[in-house]
């Protein structure tokens, strides 16, 4: 598992190309008001796996009970999610095996060579994109630092957007996976293509071809990655936001954080959102319009760097106020159409069903509307829609033992018949509040909180919880985390209607707060089922009928849907932790740890690699020989203008020390270049507020949209899209391997010109779907002589590994014009490199199963992966 995580990271950093920094920020102990969610999906998580567990079993007896068909069950050790929290042995062994992994790669990897690397793990506390974006926060606030550093930060959230926004920087990237729905998966119980667990027949698998190759097997396809451009985002918000004839100056960077701030409202991670915002909704939008109509009568922004104006806030709330009453009266129309077209559907598709479907090549095919032939770009990924197509046909043709079902479906003879769970017949949720009728508050109060509506006193209440939260989260997100104590104390939010008299709501914080340890957080979000991850003697109190804090860690717990259908949308209404009580209980098994459980349960700091070619590595190597124990400043013109503290490191990596590999199949580091030390951000004054502002002297990148993408839609009536990356109107061009030598001898002058490279997609009239393609108006840099550059292995990367035509070059690409990387699609990359990558490893739990399935797939073309596609391993 490790090793594919190294290899994930190995692709993501070839992707990227930093230049200056890498990043990498786990998470670590998060604030109090993070910690209730995170309590609440873990609980979530093992009551949903216990009940997954006990549907798979039943369905199982079920199927062999009828005569069904059903492979033995494999006897398997099942992975707990939840070890990936901070605390845990799994996650003290993952930083053990990513400062190796550092180590190793600044030792062997040229593209790290003078590369500053900064590992964040889970010992220190926070989230980790709270981590980068205090990291960034600070260097900013440094007289040195350059104002046009490009940033690339790594993550799935949708809150690293805002996050990226709300730095003010010009340039700044996101990278994520693609995401693609409905991924094809085995079944659970019979291993099977084609349906799910509850729909399994118990049939028994057919053999597919003589030796069983053409066997039904999940296709791997390589993970493909997007990136999202916040500068071609600001160009689109520049354009919603502006406003004329406004009474004070108009500020784009205070709009921008207005909008972030209005965000809140729809949700977030510490506050549940307004009853009357959905976002699917278009909440944001109405947001929007009610800001840009009520902002004239504000006299000013809703934000200034991190702190909320609430007599401001309060006149937009108001505003949504008084069309609650019509957002639910219209939601409750458009459900009710919805379920009415969705009703008709059906009847007109069971209506259509015609009584007999021939199969095999006697099956209907339409001879219009056919499309031209396209190149095959993932031959596995074909051969496998092509089996599933001919497996679904061998299953409707003709046979005297085929017959339809009521629903017009075919009945498959030889398995059991069960009745699929048909959704349509599953009963909608109760829903006792009825906002779309008169007394929708009053009934609301009184289910949800348990009082009345006329009790004003517990509104208010109520409201100033949500307040603080509001000025909190904001604080967060601009100057760092303002209380590691303060939380959200209800599960439910007030009406934006209740928010009268916010203007002299106090929203002031407990100085001087800090944050759970390592185990003590553990305590605060693991249920009793997951509680072999902590001592035994804490364990127990989670399962002593006797302990005082039993209360906590309840077997089973009531979810109110909320209003939604499926259980994962609703409400876990858990008991909230009572921190006092917490801490007591503690007390008394604190003298049971151990000294290794002790050691985990203490808070780290962040540590800074460098390899034996970067300028700071002699200073930080005099620092150990004169064991200098106190915090230097790290000298801003040998790192790039990075300012910090430095610190020894009881467990540093130092040159010419063996570095012992945590990972048994990977060898020692006898030969280890790199040093590592103790890094601490700069500090500042408790009361410094971080400006959100634009830095002096940053150049705002060319603009990239054009008049036409403003259009709501095209001219031939299909909806509107931004005309960026992969689309019908920018035609590619093929250069093939002649052409490449030819422009590189005869127009010389052409190549000085910067480039963009991307991948070649599946879309028609393309030749080729597995070789780079050139932009019309790129132009492509030429390779360096091998003898032309002293220390080939140092300053550029070999032609036959990285460079886009491989095999065809000679030479050396220099490390300032490398090729972009041809895993990423829909995207359009530049030439110039981030200089500061940031590596979130906060989803890492999702990330593993997608390690498992690209390392095991690529199998023997591991090698021909890595000569012809530079991102793949």
């Amino acid at each position: 598992m490790m090793v594919a995580i190294f290899e994930y990271i190995d692709r993501i950093f070839n992707i990227v190309r930093p230049r200056r920094l890498l990043y990498m920020a786990i998470d670590g102990v998060a604030p109090r008001a993070k910690m209730n969610q995170q309590r609440s999906r873990r609980f979530r998580a093992s009551k949903e796996g216990m009940e997954a567990a006990e549907e798979k079993q039943k369905i199982r007896q079920e199927i062999l009970a009828k005569g069904g068909y059903l492979p033995p069950e494999e006897v398997k050790e099942r992975f707990d999610s939840n070890c990936i929290t901070p605390g845990t042995e799994f996650m003290d062994n993952l930083a053990k095996c990513l400062r190796y992994y550092i180590a190793d790669r600044l030792n062997s990897n040229p593209g790290w060579k003078n590369l500053t690397v900064i590992l964040s793990d889970a010992s220190a506390p926070g989230e980790g994109e709270h981590k980068i974006m205090d990291y960034i926060r600070r260097q900013r606030a440094q007289p040195n630092h350059d104002p046009n550093t490009h940033h690339c930060l790594c993550g799935a959230d949708a809150d690293l957007i805002m996050l990226g926004l709300a730095t003010h920087e010009l340039n700044f990237t996101i990278i994520r996976e693609e995401f693609k729905p409905n991924k094809p998966k085995p079944c659970a119980l019979c291993n099977q293509m084609g349906h799910e667990v509850k729909d399994c027949q118990g049939l028994p698998r057919e053999k597919q071809g003589k030796h069983d190759q053409f066997a039904d097997t999940l296709p791997v396809s390589e993970q493909e990655f997007i990136f999202i451009r916040l500068c071609v985002l600001r160009e689109y918000l520049e354009r919603e936001l502006t406003m004329a004839s406004l009474p004070f100056t108009f500020d784009f960077e205070r709009s921008v954080d207005d909008w972030v701030f209005m965000c809140f409202f729809v949700g977030n991670d510490f506050l549940p959102h307004l009853p009357s915002l959905e976002i699917r909704e278009g909440a944001i939008d109405r947001l929007v319009n009610i800001y840009k109509n009520v902002v004239h009568k504000t006299g000013g922004y809703l934000t200034e760097s991190g702190f909320v104006n609430l007599q401001r806030v309060q006149m937009i709330m108001l505003a949504v106020g008084e069309v609650e009453d019509s957002i639910f009266k219209k939601r409750k129309d458009d459900d009710d159409n919805f379920k009415r077209r969705q009703k008709e559907k059906r009847k007109r598709l069971k209506r259509d069903q015609p009584s007999f479907i021939p199969g095999g090549q006697f099956s209907p095919q339409a001879l219009g509307n056919r499309s031209s032939p396209q190149a095959i770009c993932n031959p596995r990924q074909a051969a496998f829609e092509m089996r599933m197509h001919d497996r679904q046909n061998s299953t409707t043709s003709a046979s005297p033992n085929t017959s339809l079902t009521p629903d017009g479906s075919p009945s498959l003879g030889g398995g059991i018949k069960r009745k699929p769970e048909d959704s349509d017949s599953e009963p909608e949720p109760e829903d006792n509040i009825r906002l779309w009728e008169t007394g929708w508050k009053q009934r609301y109060y009184k289910n949800k909180f348990d009082v009345d509506a006329s009790d004003e006193k517990f509104r208010r209440k109520v409201v100033q919880s949500y307040v603080e939260g509001l000025c909190w989260v904001l604080r967060y997100y601009y100057q760092g985390c303002a209380s590691w104590n303060w939380y959200y104390p209800f599960h439910y939010a007030p009406f934006a209607s209740d928010f009268e008299g916010i203007a002299d709501m106090p929203s002031d914080f407990e100085k001087g707060s800090k944050p759970f340890k390592p185990l003590e957080q553990l305590m605060g979000v693991f249920p009793a089922a997951s509680g072999n991850f902590l001592p035994p003697t804490w364990r127990k109190l989670m399962t002593d009928p006797e302990s005082s804090i039993i209360d906590f860690y309840p077997e089973d717990f009531a979810i109110d849907l909320n209003g939604k259908k499926y259980a994962w949308q609703g409400v876990a209404l858990l008991p909230f932790v009572d921190e006092r009580r917490l801490r007591a209980a503690l007390e008394e098994v604190y003298p049971d740890l151990t000294p290794e459980e002790s050691r985990r349960n203490s808070l780290g700091s962040d540590v800074l690699f460098v390899g034996k070619h970067h300028p700071l590595c002699d200073f930080i190597v005099e620092q150990y020989k004169t064991k200098n124990t106190e915090a230097v400043d790290i000298p801003p013109e040998l790192c790039h203008g990075i300012q910090g503290k430095l610190t020894l490191n009881n467990n540093a990596v130092l040159p010419d020390q063996v570095v012992q590999s945590p990972v048994p199949m990977l060898r020692d580091l006898t030969q280890n270049s790199a040093v590592s030390i103790s890094f601490k951000d700069p500090q500042f004054a408790e009361d410094f507020v971080f400006k959100a502002t634009v830095l002096p002297g940053a150049k705002k990148p060319a603009p990239v949209l054009k008049p036409g993408d403003w259009e709501k839609t095209n001219n031939d009536g299909r909806p509107w899209r931004p005309q960026l990356g992969f689309n019908r109107d920018r035609k590619p061009v093929h250069l093939d391997q002649s052409v490449f030598r030819t422009l590189g001898s005869s127009a010389p002058g052409v190549l000085e010109r910067s480039h963009t490279l991307v991948p070649a997609d599946t879309t028609k009239n393309r030749r080729s779907c597995s070789s780079p393609r050139l932009e019309p108006h790129a132009a492509i840099p030429k390779p360096v002589p091998a003898s032309s550059v002293p220390g080939a292995g140092a300053h550029g990367i070999p032609t036959e590994t990285r460079g886009p035509h491989g095999q065809g070059q000679t030479g050396v690409w220099p490390r300032e014009a490398l090729p972009v990387p041809t895993s990423c699609r829909k995207v359009q990359l530049e030439l110039a490199p981030a200089s500061c990558f940031f590596f979130n490893m906060e989803n890492i739990w999702v990330f593993l199963l997608i390690f498992f399935l690209l390392f095991v797939g690529q199998g023997g073309r591991k090698n021909e992966a890595v000569k012809h596609r530079p991102c793949s391993f």
